[in-house]
């Protein structure tokens, strides 16, 4: 419980009423943020890459109007979280089953945004009996069975070749821009650094939202500001085999995808679909990796928590 206060007093500007700590029984720690409402629906969130568990703000509002409550946590080595050295994707259901006992949470489904579908996937082929249902938006593919990168962000293509000829340098890389990203632009520079990054126009424009903004970059730079390590191992998982096959997945799935994603493109997402047997999948016009799940998210957790026994409403 030592390394728990100790955390603890490390970040005394959170709401201890709303992040918790769990230690595991290796002693390494997990962090935790909950949003929404304390007695609602259970759903457990899985943030993105580079990311961390505040990313779950963007669910906060529809979440307290919906009943739900989120449960959010940060990967090992990941912000508030132990780095678990050599760790695997089957390691993380272990993970959410001491969080969910020490919560009380029977069953719950699972929302996973970006790279957090690889999270849940694992859990929900691991724990069938406790996963209700898993939504999965803009969700990263299994990359460690693509050949060339097609379909994948620029970036992602080089870091993934990067990572299977010169590993060092790629870890190297991620030490140095670790000052930089660990930074908090000021507001006036907001304009520029979405130029910046050549998003979508739909994209561009949700992040223009003050809230989104700082739901997306401020989880990212908690990740960044805890270590480069921690991100980099949380990367490598991307570029593993999972340990399952997709097809496993047999809980049922709501796969949402926007049509001008260029993180993991529309054909990659279509792929997953027609391989996950129980999945209903939504492919939404003029939205990209980032609008999805700002202008959406509501209608997201909404379909997700309506689902039961694998009925979903009726498409619109």
């Amino acid at each position: 419980m030592l390394a728990i206060q100790a955390i603890k007093e490390s970040y005394p500007s959170f709401k201890m009423n709303s992040q918790g700590f769990v230690q595991l029984p290796e002693g390494a720690v997990v962090a935790f943020q909950e949003y929404g409402v304390p007695n609602g629906v259970p759903v457990m969130f899985c943030h993105g890459w580079p990311s961390s568990c505040t990313m779950a703000r963007l669910t906060d509002e529809p979440a307290r109007d919906l009943g739900i409550r989120i449960i959010s946590l940060d990967r090992p080595g990941i912000s508030g979280s132990s780095l678990q050295p050599d760790r695997k994707l089957s390691d993380w259901p272990r993970v959410v089953e001491r969080i969910v006992e020490h919560l009380g949470v029977r069953e719950f489904r699972i929302l996973a945004i970006s790279g957090g579908a690889p999270y849940a996937y694992a859990t929900a082929v691991a724990m069938p009996q406790r996963v209700q249902a898993i939504a999965i938006v803009g969700g990263a593919p299994p990359m460690a069975e693509l050949v060339d990168g097609e379909g994948l962000l620029p970036l992602y293509r080089w870091m993934l070749a990067l990572y299977r000829t010169r590993p060092r340098l790629l870890r190297r890389l991620f030490h140095l821009v670790r000052p930089v990203l660990s930074l908090r632009p000021p507001v006036r520079f907001r304009p520029l650094l979405l130029k910046m990054l050549m998003l979508r126009q739909c994209d561009a424009e949700s992040l223009r939202d003050a809230a989104a903004f700082e739901a997306i970059f401020e989880s990212q730079r908690r990740a960044w500001r805890s270590s480069a390590e921690g991100v980099m191992a949380d990367a490598q998982i991307y570029v593993q085999p999972w340990g399952f096959a997709i097809e496993d997945v047999r809980v049922p799935v709501r796969l949402w995808h926007g049509k001008e994603d260029r993180a993991f493109s529309i054909h990659l997402a279509e792929q997953v679909a027609k391989r996950v047997p129980n999945c209903k999948a939504r492919f939404v016009d003029d939205a990209g990796h980032y609008s999805l799940p700002i202008r959406h998210m509501r209608e997201i957790l909404k379909d997700l928590i309506c689902n039961a026994e694998g009925h979903w409403p009726d498409e619109t």
